[in-house]
């Protein structure tokens, strides 16, 4: 089994985790309290899996995840909203398959309430495009996952 290369970033509500893996079968992504749990199948039948160590709790039931054809994207519910999170995992040793997303990577502590990106707006926005979509197949119909890329989704690329 490989690590997935995983960039990740902060906002005042949601920690964002991307695992770059590309044309995933197999995917399942676990939400604990403290730790964020990933594997799938790659393209040419690699097997990746992660297991991360929190920083601090998130909110299992409130978190989501959406596979596209490039990575798998996992948003994580904060559970205590305005506390940054210096790092993703709960120890302060560098990962070689980790790093930050300075390309989404917000200073929001000093940013007003209405600039913020709020997890609940992003999620419901990707709820109704989700009932929208219709006919595709890529993807699942399960409550945790988002079936559409929106403008408002932080671009990955």
């Amino acid at each position: 089994m490989l690590p997935a290369l995983t960039k990740w970033y902060d906002r005042r509500d949601f920690v964002c985790v991307e695992f770059c893996v590309a044309d995933t079968k197999d995917v399942k992504v676990n939400f604990d309290k403290t730790k964020l749990g990933f594997s799938c199948v790659g393209p040419d039948d690699d097997i990746f899996e992660n297991k991360i160590d929190l920083y601090l709790n998130i909110d299992e039931n409130d978190s989501k995840h959406k596979r596209t054809d490039r990575s798998v994207l996992c948003f994580l519910r904060k559970a205590e909203v305005g506390i940054t999170w210096p790092r993703l995992t709960k120890e302060k040793t560098k990962l070689c398959w980790l790093c930050v997303d300075f390309n989404n990577w917000k200073d929001w502590d000093d940013d007003s309430d209405e600039e913020l990106t709020n997890f609940d707006q992003l999620s419901n926005m990707m709820d109704n495009m989700k009932r929208e979509d219709d006919g595709n197949d890529d993807y699942t119909d399960d409550e945790d996952t988002f079936d559409s890329d929106d403008d408002e989704m932080p671009d990955l690329e």
